[in-house]
């Protein structure tokens, strides 16, 4: 061990060491308990950001923890490789997506190696390669075979930027998630697997994840979207056909004064012919595609059809209305609109001069004021004739009943979750494993004919659907017969859906998964990644995992015990004014910048004096040009250093502010514990004989370090709190480095200290701790070294040491029962005579007492 702390020789050579003896290789060991870690599948976008780091980092601190309590520790890492961004850069680069693609995995291999994580490198997955998407084509034609799998043309969110299809999920406020283009509406044919099939089991095993965070399970409920109501066939005036409205609010049905139907509504094509107004209306609609969180914020907007309807309890005349508030995605795409008792109904009927009906009293048992909105409460029903004075329960068993009797209504249940689409017009992805023959049937690939290979290499322009100008390759012979290829390749959430349950067997040949090895490792008992992905990815992987349970590849219900949803990566951001005052962002590296005595940004400009403006902490992006290198970083301070200020400088599901003064001080505490440990083995003390005052101040600093071993374990294993682990750690060194030194059962203890605290450090630093876990003479490797436990004898705090200060000066310490009285102390530190000396010739005037720590006497003379 050299004197002085080199992280780049260290990190190093112990990457080195383990890459050749493959330390964090594993197999299934049924006699040992499994630990099956995982953080989400990175997209090889070709430099790691902070994010990343922080994410595996949680990962990794939990895997290595883990291994040293003795489990058998999986921890995979792949990438998630097929996808739109590698089809526009290799478009931009002229080069091809795959070559990209692999560029960028090897680069951000190297970066990851050099975090030290301590991945199982030889589970490495990689998405795009055929030997991987071979069994998701088969599984989905197995699906097919099932029932689970179809094709139909239906309305779908276009983005004409990226010329695809967008799932619900990737549309946010009515714009593309990926690029923010405005989402149009268009109709084209495409691929659904029926994850509305498992849309109950979905939404009620969400109870049994009780290591989930609650706004997740949350989202996900909302976004499955169950509700019980009543689905009504109303009759059209003048017609023969009928129209379905669905309610969840049967007791407001009195109130009913006009019925609002969707834009898209099929009810209005006939009339639309008729009416310019309202084609040019629904046109506008079906463009522009409204997201439902966008629901609650748009001005509610309609056309008045020619269309009437019977109310369905008093027979009254409703008029129809087109509107752009109600979606016909959910229920039956008409609702009857209730405008005193519901607020996005009240706001078109005030709009449009609907007469506003109230049918339930407040809870006082007062007519409702509806000058300034709706009146949403559950309460007792009143202008409704035959239905006067009823609860809600008993209005709703009653109107039911009613409905039920003339045979126009059921109880009907509906979900705002839709059939996962997954085809995209995109070319790199994987091809759908499907044929149309000549006569127009479509068949699936036949299973020795799989994989379909995606033509790795002919991507020469941005166009919908990329594969249709490949015709050599769209047009096969199946059984003697011509049929075309589908060309649509998979939505890449279906990669991303199953690829941990592939890492307990990447190599497997015989099938999509070793049920064996699958369910030795599944579920996961810990997955890592953000909360953006609780309606997208976490969903679908959930409703996969299902899929492989009923094809009888694994037990379990669900694929991940516990979720840890890690917060955003901020860091400065600052910007100068175009001349005609927009914004254009500048990377941070070149600027001079003045900080106030907090160290808080107050001016700065750019090499030539220009001023720059700062626009405060925001997450790290391209775009703002904010983010921080991590290979800069790495070189300048050392993985260990930026691993450990990752996970202190905030709890992991905040958001953490980069300051690279805080990298500095996590660099400068692994200097003083590389310091701490060279004195101690390096150092020869003369001994002197134990006194009673240092046999005090071990039995204090041995009752510190049990209690910082208890702490850690806790905040680490249970409560996730990694940053009050570390601050634990670093109070407990700090009390070392001011430690007797100066006899043997000093030292002795010290040797005991060190050694805790380098392995309760290994899992945030694991380089330097590999280094002095040596040359504290650790017996083996620390990557298995056990986990240091509490010695319960030493944890119970019999005696305390109390400082004793006089006019708040320290004048001795007194060793006391843990129980002691401050009268006893006091008593005490008078007998004393290093302390009696103080007192006196003076008179007591105040005692000031600290329980366990600390008396202090002010005296005057």
């Amino acid at each position: 061990m050299k004197e002085q702390y080199d992280h780049k020789e260290i990190e190093s050579r112990v990457q080195k060491h383990w890459e050749i003896h493959q330390t964090f290789q594993v197999t299934e060991e049924k006699d040992k308990e499994k630990y099956y870690c995982l953080s989400m599948i990175p997209y090889p976008s070709g430099h790691l950001h902070m994010g990343h780091v922080r994410n595996y980092t949680i990962g990794d601190v939990l895997s290595r923890y883990q291994r040293m309590l003795g489990k058998n520790v999986l921890q995979p890492i792949g990438w998630d490789a097929f996808g739109l961004p590698a089809e526009t850069a290799a478009l931009e680069n002229n080069t091809a997506p795959a070559s990209w693609t692999y560029s960028n995995i090897q680069y951000m291999k190297n970066q990851l190696k050099l975090l030290g994580f301590s991945y199982d490198w030889s589970r490495e997955i990689t998405t795009c390669h055929p030997e991987y998407y071979l069994w998701e084509q088969l599984f989905f034609t197995q699906l097919y075979q099932k029932g689970l799998v179809y094709k139909k043309t239906s309305p779908v969110n276009w983005c004409p930027h990226d010329m695809t299809i967008l799932a619900n999920e990737q549309v946010v406020n009515g714009c593309c998630w990926r690029c923010h283009s405005v989402v149009e509406n268009k109709e084209i044919p495409q691929w659904f697997i029926k994850i509305t099939d498992y849309a109950d089991e979905l939404l009620n095993d969400l109870d049994t994840l009780v290591g989930w965070p609650e706004n997740v399970k949350t989202m996900q409920k909302n976004w499955i979207g169950r509700s019980e109501g009543i689905e009504i066939n109303c009759k059209i005036l003048h017609s023969k056909k009928t129209i379905s409205i669905y309610t969840t609010r049967p007791d407001t049905l009195m109130g009913a004064t006009y019925i609002a139907v969707a834009a898209n509504h099929p009810i209005l094509h006939q009339d639309a012919t008729k009416n310019p107004l309202l084609h040019q209306f629904i046109q506008t609609c079906y463009k522009r595609k409204i997201s439902e969180a966008e629901l609650t914020k748009i001005e509610t907007k309609g056309i008045l059809t020619s269309l009437l309807i019977k109310h369905p309890l008093t027979g009254e005349r409703l008029s129809v209305w087109a509107t752009n508030y109600v979606m016909m995605e959910y229920g039956t795409g008409s609702i009857l609109g209730v405008p005193a008792h519901n607020q996005k109904d009240w706001e078109f009927a005030k709009k449009y001069q609907i007469p506003i009906k109230p049918v339930i009293l407040n809870a006082n048992g007062s007519v409702p004021d509806l000058s300034k909105g709706a009146m949403t409460d559950k309460g007792i029903t009143f202008n409704s004739g035959a239905f006067n004075g009823l609860s809600y329960e008993k209005a709703l068993i009653a109107i039911t009943t009613q409905l039920a009797k003339d045979d126009i209504g059921k109880r009907a249940v509906y979900y705002r979750l839709r059939d996962w689409g997954v085809s995209r017009q995109r070319y790199w992805g994987v091809p759908i494993p499907m044929l149309t023959l000549e006569d127009g049937r479509t068949i699936t690939v036949p299973e020795d004919k799989l994989p379909v290979l995606l033509p790795e290499n002919n991507l020469t322009n941005r166009v919908s659907v990329p594969l249709n100008t490949d015709t050599e390759w769209a047009k096969v012979i199946v059984n003697g017969q011509p049929a075309l290829r589908e060309t649509d390749t998979f939505d890449t959430f279906m990669e991303s859906a199953w690829y941990y349950a592939r890492y307990s067997c990447p190599d497997y040949k015989n099938g999509m998964l070793d049920p064996a090895a699958a369910n030795y490792w599944l579920p996961v008992d810990q997955y890592v990644g953000g909360i953006e992905h609780a309606i997208m990815h976490l969903l679908y992987f959930r409703f996969f995992h299902k899929l492989l349970r009923d094809a009888g590849l694994v037990h379990s219900d669900e694929p991940v015990k516990r979720l840890l949803c890690q917060g955003m990566v901020l860091s400065d951001a600052f910007y100068v004014t175009g001349n005609n005052g927009e914004c254009h962002w500048v990377a941070p590296d070149n600027l001079i910048i003045q900080r106030d005595h907090k160290g808080r940004i107050i001016h700065a400009t750019d090499p030539s004096g220009k001023k720059v403006y700062y626009a405060g902490m925001m997450k790290m992006s391209k775009s703002k040009k904010n983010g921080i290198d991590t290979q800069i970083m790495v070189d300048r301070y050392g993985a260990d250093t930026v691993r450990l200020f990752m996970m202190f400088a905030a709890p992991l599901d905040a958001t953490l502010e980069w300051q690279e003064s805080g990298v500095e001080g996590a660099y400068r505490f692994l200097k003083r514990i590389w310091k701490l440990v060279w004195q101690h083995t390096h150092t020869r003390i003369a001994l002197i004989s134990a006194s009673n005052s240092t046999d005090h101040e071990l039995t204090a600093l041995r009752h510190h370090l049990n209690k910082t071993i208890y702490k850690v374990s806790r905040d680490i294993e249970h409560r996730q709190t990694f940053h009050t682990a570390i601050a634990a750690i670093m109070t407990l060194t700090n009390k070392l480095i001011q430690a007797p030194r100066n006899t043997t059962e000093a030292q002795i203890f010290m040797q005991e200290a060190l050694t805790a605290i380098v392995r309760m450090l290994h899992p945030f630093t694991p380089h330097i701790s590999f280094v002095l876990w040596k040359a504290l003479g650790g017996k083996g490797e620390i990557d298995y070294a056990p986990w240091p436990q509490v010695d319960k004898t030493a944890m119970v705090e019999e005696k305390v040491l109390v400082v004793i200060q006089i006019n708040g000066r320290v004048r001795g310490k007194i060793m006391v029962a843990a129980n002691s009285h401050q009268d006893h102390i006091r008593s005490l530190a008078q007998k004393d005579p290093t302390i009696w000396k103080y007192l006196r010739h003076t008179k007591v005037q105040k005692v000031i007492y600290v329980p366990g720590k600390l008396l202090n006497l002010v005296v005057s003379a």
